[in-house]
C-alpha cells in the first residue's frame, strides 16, 4: 500500500508537472471509483489545476474556475492504486484505468489513476470548498506524521492508550500517514517493541519515537524524489531495511530479524534491539511480549 513517503513523492512530482494546467476533460472508466455525485466529475472540465498535495495517505487535486469556484478531488490509492502522468492517452484495452484527467494544450497528456490487481478499492471524491470542510475522511485524520509530527509530550499524550504501538501508529485517526511498512521501520529505529503499550511510553521513548518518525519517513521521501521520474513507476520500490526482511540480519546489530504473521500482512522486528531478546512466533502469543 502506498504510504506517506510514496504519496508525498507522488504529490510533489505531479504538482511540479501539472500546476497551472487546464483540464480538458474527465472520465471514470472505473465503475466504483467515484464516491460522490454532486458536483459531478465533469465539473472539473475547463478548470485549472491549482496544485496537487497530500494529507495523510490521501492525494488532493485542487482546481479553480471563474464560474465554478474551487473544487478538490480527494483520491485514495488504497492498496494498489497509482496516480501517474502520461504523454499519451489510455488505450481502451487498459483495464487498470480508474480515472482519466485529460489536459489541454499540445499532445495527449493525461493524469491517470490506475489500479493493479483484482480488487477495485481505490476511490475518488469530488468536493466544493464547503463540501471539503465536511469530508469525514479528512476531518477524521489525526496529526500529520511528517515533516513535523507532534512534539514528544504531545505525541505521548496521543498514544496514551492500552493498545500496542504497532496498532496505534497505523491508526490514521491518531497520526496520519504511517502504514504497515513504515511502522516497522520507525519502531526499529526507535528501539521500541511493537507490542509496547502506548500508555507505557516514557518521555525519553517518546522523544526517540518522534525522531525515528521524522528520520525514517524523511529518508524514504528523499529516496523517491531522487529516483522517481514521470510518469512514475508502476512498481514502487521499497527502501525498507527491516519490514519483510525477516530471516536477514538486523541492519544495526546483525541479530536475525523475526516476524509475526497476521492474516494479510507481516510485522518484522529485531529481538535484540526491540524486545529484550524475546521472540514471538505466533500472533496468539503477542500478549506475552510487552
Amino acid at each position: 500500500m502506498p504510504e506517506l513517503p510514496e504519496v508525498e513523492a507522488t504529490a510533489r512530482l505531479l504538482d511540479e508537472a501539472v500546476r497551472g494546467e487546464r483540464i480538458a476533460s474527465t472520465m471514470a472508466p472505473g465503475v466504483n471509483v467515484l464516491k460522490t455525485f454532486d458536483p459531478p466529475l465533469q465539473a472539473l472540465d475547463g478548470t485549472t489545476i491549482a496544485g496537487i498535495r497530500r494529507r495523510g495517505k490521501l492525494l488532493l487535486l485542487d482546481a479553480d474556475s471563474d464560474d465554478r469556484g474551487h473544487l478538490t478531488a480527494v483520491i485514495h490509492l488504497m492498496n494498489a492504486g497509482r496516480l501517474q502522468l502520461f504523454d499519451k492517452r489510455a488505450s481502451m484495452k487498459d483495464r487498470t484505468s480508474r480515472l482519466l484527467i485529460r489536459l489541454d494544450g499540445d499532445g495527449d497528456r493525461e493524469l491517470r489513476l490506475r489500479e493493479f490487481g483484482t480488487k477495485q478499492a481505490a476511490w475518488v471524491r469530488l468536493y466544493t470548498l464547503e463540501g471539503l470542510r465536511e469530508d469525514e475522511h479528512l476531518r477524521g485524520l489525526g496529526a500529520e506524521a511528517w515533516p513535523d509530527p507532534p512534539k514528544p509530550d504531545v505525541l505521548r499524550g496521543l498514544l496514551a492508550s492500552a493498545r500496542p504501538l504497532h496498532s496505534l501508529l497505523r491508526d490514521q485517526t491518531v497520526i496520519a500517514g504511517i502504514g504497515r511498512t513504515w511502522v516497522d521501520e520507525i519502531l526499529h529505529a526507535a528501539k521500541l517493541s511493537p507490542f509496547k503499550r502506548g500508555d507505557d511510553l516514557s518521555e525519553r521513548e517518546a522523544a526517540a519515537l518522534r525522531e525515528a518518525i521524522v528520520g525514517e519517513l524523511g529518508r524514504a521521501v528523499e529516496h523517491y524524489q531522487q529516483t522517481w521520474k514521470l510518469p512514475l513507476p508502476d512498481k514502487q520500490d521499497k527502501v525498507a531495511r527491516v519490514h519483510a526482511h525477516q530471516g536477514e540480519p538486523c541492519p544495526r546489530c546483525e541479530t536475525v530479524l523475526e516476524a509475526v504473521f497476521f492474516e494479510d500482512y507481516v510485522m518484522t522486528y529485531c529481538p535484540h534491539c526491540q524486545t529484550g531478546g524475546r521472540i514471538l512466533k505466533d500472533r496468539r502469543l503477542s500478549r506475552l511480549l510487552k
